[in-house]
């Protein structure tokens, strides 16, 4: 279907986009790009692209943008009136503002068309989204929640292959195969899980550090945001692991450690010496051998299928972070708040692709943590920073980080179509760790304290097939 090239091509676009909404555009990689390099010739998108519908270029920009290709932004244009804006008329096209809407959240710095664009259409979509008899009420809903852009593709595709298969023209042949695959994907994940479950109850980390939150869960769930293709099950299981041990270190200087048994035990990491667990207190003594015995065999893993020696960056990474950690410890002992900016480049000194989805983390932990992680005395949160330095209100602080993770989204969506020395891959899985610690923090502390609509989400993602859930019905 997508190679019939005697379609027309917005029905092919249209395709596309139900594809990669339905979760299955990771079949179609090549077919995919080889539609976009027909509709950039110069025969059907200079010529056809000043005929189309708002709905059409929106859709068409968007798509590109996803998928790494140049284009402009001011091919809206014709959509404004001679003042600057997007024509007031627009407001009644539903599909077409929806559209744009979703184009506009894929924007770079400096693009004012597409600014104007997100301003234009959040207020009449808000609008629209008190009129629930509308036909477009769920999907305009939907899109208020959270952007397309800022979703992580498999609840992406959970969601759509429900609302795909209500509508009137939903292709069945497509729709089974999105279900399907879902399920396929669904059960390689189901044996990831148990295997790291394993992994997790060996290491005896929950058991002999109790304080510490138990969230493996939570934690596999989220490397299914970052990477879910079932290739990539190596992947996650060395996420899960990595995130698993950050969340018990993370409490550990948060809630626990005093500072001198933190000095210490980040000088055991840096040292790397297996000689220094003896100056350890008991509880760290088996901390620090689960993350010595994970991250080498992580390495020795690396160094047997790859042939790579990763063992030295491991170590500084790890390092990095912990005396990040510590450093937010003191400042929390000693009741200092530190300037907004020391607080953000706190151990971020990597590539900006990796930097920026870094940033996006952390505000987005911060909105939503900040409430009961200063109940617990731990004041440096980058909200009361910017208040105490400036002199604002919480509500001014809510609102300039808003629109720090605003510019960092922009600053993001360029890198991603920048020359990098990082693999295609590499660069989504980044861009995916920004999205997953969007959706994760959305309402609430996912992490710290999930709620049951948190843990619906995971179990109906990871352990429940859609067939299941139908059947029920």
């Amino acid at each position: 279907m997508i190679n019939d090239e005697n379609v027309d091509i917005w029905t092919t676009l249209e395709l596309i986009d139900d594809v990669k909404r339905l979760g299955l555009s990771y079949h179609f990689e090549k077919e995919i790009a080889k539609v976009f390099d027909r509709f950039l010739s110069l025969e059907i998108y200079n010529v056809q692209i000043t005929h189309t519908s708002l709905h059409e270029a929106a859709l068409s920009f968007r798509l590109l943008r996803e998928y790494d290709y140049e284009v402009s932004s001011e091919m809206f244009e014709r959509f404004m009136d001679h003042n600057g804006n997007f024509k007031a008329s627009l407001s009644k096209d539903v599909k077409g503002i929806l559209s744009l809407y979703e184009a506009s959240f894929l924007g770079y710095e400096g693009e004012e068309i597409l600014d104007k664009a997100k301003d234009f259409t959040s207020f009449h979509l808000r609008v629209h989204n008190e009129d629930r008899e509308n036909i477009q009420f769920e999907k305009v809903s939907h899109a208020l929640e959270l952007p397309m852009h800022h979703r992580i593709q498999r609840m992406e595709a959970q969601w759509y292959i429900d609302a795909y298969g209500r509508r009137n023209d939903a292709n069945k042949v497509l729709l089974d195969a999105a279900k399907l695959d879902f399920n396929v994907v669904q059960s390689t994940l189901q044996k990831d899980l148990q295997e790291m479950s394993q992994w997790w109850k060996g290491t005896g980390l929950a058991t002999n550090i109790s304080f510490s939150r138990d969230r493996l869960m939570e934690t596999f769930f989220w490397t299914v945001g970052i990477v879910f293709e079932p290739q990539f099950s190596h992947v996650r299981k060395g996420l899960t692991k990595v995130c698993s041990l950050i969340t018990i270190i993370d409490d550990i200087y948060d809630v626990y450690g005093t500072l001198d048994e933190l000095e210490l035990f980040t000088a055991a990491v840096e040292s790397w010496d297996i000689k220094s667990i003896q100056l350890l207190p008991q509880y760290m003594k088996i901390c620090f051998l689960s993350l010595y015995n994970t991250v080498n065999e992580l390495a020795y893993d690396t160094l047997k299928d790859e042939g790579e020696y990763i063992l030295p960056y491991l170590m500084k990474a790890w390092t990095d972070l912990l005396k990040a950690f510590l450093q937010e410890a003191k400042w929390s002992k000693d009741k200092i708040l530190p300037k907004f900016d020391d607080y953000l480049k706190n151990a971020q000194n990597y590539h900006e692709l990796l930097h920026r989805p870094s940033i996006i983390f952390r505000l987005c932990n911060d909105l939503s943590t900040s409430k009961s992680e200063l109940e617990r005395g731990e004041e440096a949160k980058s909200i009361l920073c910017y208040m105490s330095e400036n002199g604002v209100s919480y509500e001014d602080a809510y609102k300039h980080i808003h629109s720090l993770l605003d510019e960092n989204w922009k600053k993001l969506n360029k890198d991603r179509v920048t020359s990098s020395p990082f693999p295609k891959h590499f660069v989504e899985i980044a861009i995916n760790f920004a999205r997953i610690s969007r959706c994760f923090y959305l309402y609430g502390d996912g992490l710290g304290a999930p709620d049951n609509a948190a843990k619906n989400r995971i179990w109906s993602l990871i352990i429940e097939p859609i067939a299941t859930r139908e059947t029920n019905a």
